[in-house]
């Protein structure tokens, strides 16, 4: 592990903190410091809160980095070559190519986090602390808490058992320590979660902040994967290839290796029950389905989170919010620009799969196909309210483009499409789309997939995301969550009328039909749509099919994309300016599986991701995982 040197932390928020005490008339006489000794910092409840709020830094931008976690999952493609994504997506990764790491997540960037929540928690408990007032105090104790907590998590669902460090090294120290076993994390996981539920219970905290409704939330989550099938030695055994000559005495680093799975979905359906009864949640409470477009904008005000000023938008839907990262400096969160169209001149970033966009049922509750002669005449009509808040597809209404690209498109809408066109000479041409790789906008920044994100981009009209940052914040733990997670708990312990109850609340709220089902089989299939729709570019997905044991089977296929072709229709034409319209044009679509930006491919080795070359050379405690 990476050592940090302990004597001096210097703060951005130092001086926030010493204006925070008040003006004195010797403060010109105090010659201002750059840096605070390490030994000063605890003596100061001012100073350490600024610590402890620094290390919310280890969050990063949340989900939304320019690199997402959709783009190794089924979910979306990165659209620029060379970030490493195309490596994990390939299962070309190993100890010395390590591929795309966010910084939310990665190794070393995790444990540099706990140190500084080791640190805290070493002072605070101390005996000689100088925090006098206990409710200041449980407050930073509980953030600290609950952050090391989360960065454990995060390193248990990328690698396994990882390294149980609880105590700030100095130098000369012996760095060197063994794996915790898979059981040992998560024991050590939810007894942090508990001290930060117990410290923060009762508290008014800020807002971005931890709280116990986060703590809770947090132990769902971690219970929901300890008792998921990758955990299980039996069936991880039974399924993995690179389980077959990993050694016995290694598998616990990655599974249970006693006792059944039933008490662990009991503690999972337990845990996800009580951040159910502790939250509120946003219009869960429905006993049918709303109208199409009420749905519709349930889903983007949920996307939101009381981010945006856009018409229609519900600023209530922030009642889903459990533990957010929100965003304030108005220079730091230009996800729209990263993701949008290249036709506004935004850089398309992580575009939709058409694997995804299939997966959206039609309106009715019945499967999108491609086979069915209406669903390919038309696949973008009558498809799941959520569709229409998530993708962004040609011919879709969208921003003002006059205010970024000029008088290019005075209906404003999605064009990821080649058409028939009029130009000045009255000659017919084809016309590559103004979002498409042919534009004559930023075409290096255009789609390869036919698609674009719609999910998080701030749809206010007046915001340009080329030139302006939005404010949605990211959600790291929503209500919703738990109740899925309920909901999973619920079909694995045979409650299944449970599930169809809770499953149904989520579609009513969304606008779509209720479904019914009284096997394990079929509820589980049902279920599993659900929260793949539900949750879509949220950092679920990605999780979901390794703990399910299905990546294989979905995050190992082939990409697809979406072809669109318009043609005149007889007798019928335009000129100078295109437009989608079908009564001028014959729209065709052709979906296609695409290798040429990446060539898919599931090892069993990537349920896991190795550690790296260099930390193995610094720890020689520290066993590889299987595969690599």
């Amino acid at each position: 592990m990476k050592l940090i040197n302990k004597t001096t932390y210097i703060f951005t928020l130092v001086f926030l903190a010493m204006l925070g005490s008040g003006c004195k008339k010797d403060f010109l006489n105090v010659e201002p410091p750059t840096s605070i000794p390490a030994e000063d910092v605890w003596k100061d409840p001012a100073l350490v809160s600024a610590f402890v709020t620094e290390i919310y830094n280890g969050l990063s931008l949340g989900g939304f980095s320019e690199e997402m976690l959709s783009s190794v999952s089924d979910e979306s493609l990165f659209t620029h070559p060379t970030r490493g994504i195309d490596l994990v997506n390939s299962s070309s990764i190993n100890p010395t190519t390590l591929g795309w790491i966010n910084a939310s997540s990665g190794y070393n960037q995790m444990y540099n986090r706990i140190r500084s929540c080791n640190l805290t928690v070493e002072h605070l408990t101390a005996a000689d602390n100088a925090i006098t007032d206990p409710n200041t105090k449980d407050m930073l104790l509980g953030q600290a808490y609950f952050l090391r907590a989360y960065f454990y998590q995060q390193l248990l669902r990328f690698y396994g058992g990882v390294p149980l460090i609880t105590k700030s090294y100095v130098l000369d120290e012996d760095y060197t320590v063994q794996r915790g076993t898979y059981e040992e994390c998560v024991n050590f996981i939810l007894k942090d979660c508990e001290e930060s539920i117990k410290l923060l219970t009762g508290k008014a905290m800020l807002k971005g902040q931890a709280t116990s409704l986060a703590g809770l939330a947090l132990k769902s989550r971690v219970l929901l994967y300890a008792a998921s099938d990758l955990h299980d030695m039996a069936k991880a055994k039974a399924k993995l290839k690179t389980m077959e000559n990993y050694p016995v005495e290694h598998l616990p680093f990655l599974v249970y290796t006693n006792g059944s799975q039933t008490p662990r979905w009991q503690a999972a359906w337990e845990a996800a029950k009580a951040v159910m009864d502790a939250g509120t949640g946003y219009k869960l409470n429905l006993t049918e389905k709303v109208p199409d477009s009420v749905g519709k904008m349930n889903y983007k005000s949920i996307a939101m989170g009381g981010g945006s000023k856009a018409p229609g938008i519900d600023a209530a839907a922030a009642s889903e919010l459990i533990f957010a990262r929100y965003f304030i400096d108005r220079s730091d969160m230009r996800y729209g620009r990263a993701n949008g169209p290249n036709g506004y001149h935004n850089w398309a970033g992580n575009t939709p799969i058409g694997l995804l966009v299939d997966d959206y049922e039609m309106a009715n509750g019945t499967k999108f196909s491609w086979t069915n002669p209406i669903h390919k005449a038309n696949p973008y009509q009558n498809r799941d309210p959520r569709f229409y808040a998530t993708i962004l597809y040609d011919g879709a209404g969208w921003k003002p483009r006059d205010k970024v690209s000029g008088d290019v498109d005075s209906l404003n809408q999605i064009q990821t499409g080649e058409y028939d066109l009029i130009d000045e000479k009255g000659a017919k041409i084809r016309f590559k789309g103004l979002d498409t790789r042919g534009s004559s906008i930023e075409n290096w920044n255009g789609s390869w997939t036919g698609y674009y994100t719609h999910k998080f981009i701030d749809p206010d009209p007046n915001i340009v995301d080329a030139t302006q940052p939005q404010f949605v914040p990211w959600p790291f733990f929503r209500y919703t969550e738990a109740v899925l997670n309920y909901i999973e708990a619920s079909i694995e312990l045979g409650q299944f009328s449970e599930a169809v109850l809770w499953l149904n609340r989520i579609r009513f709220r969304a606008g779509m039909p209720a479904i019914t089902g009284s096997s394990k089989e079929v509820l589980t299939e049902i279920y599993r749509h659900e929260r793949r729709i539900e949750m879509a570019y949220e950092e679920q997905r990605y999780h979901d099919a390794r703990r399910w044991m299905i990546a294989p089977e979905t995050l190992g296929r082939k990409t697809t994309y979406i072809k669109v072709s318009g043609t005149f229709k007889p007798g019928k034409s335009l000129a100078k300016t295109y437009r989608y319209d079908p009564a001028i044009y014959d729209y065709t679509y052709t979906p296609t599986t695409e290798t040429a930006q990446e060539n898919r491919k599931w090892d069993d080795k990537i349920y896991y991701r190795p550690f790296s070359r260099d930390e193995i050379n610094r720890n020689n405690k520290l066993i590889q995982n299987p595969g690599y």
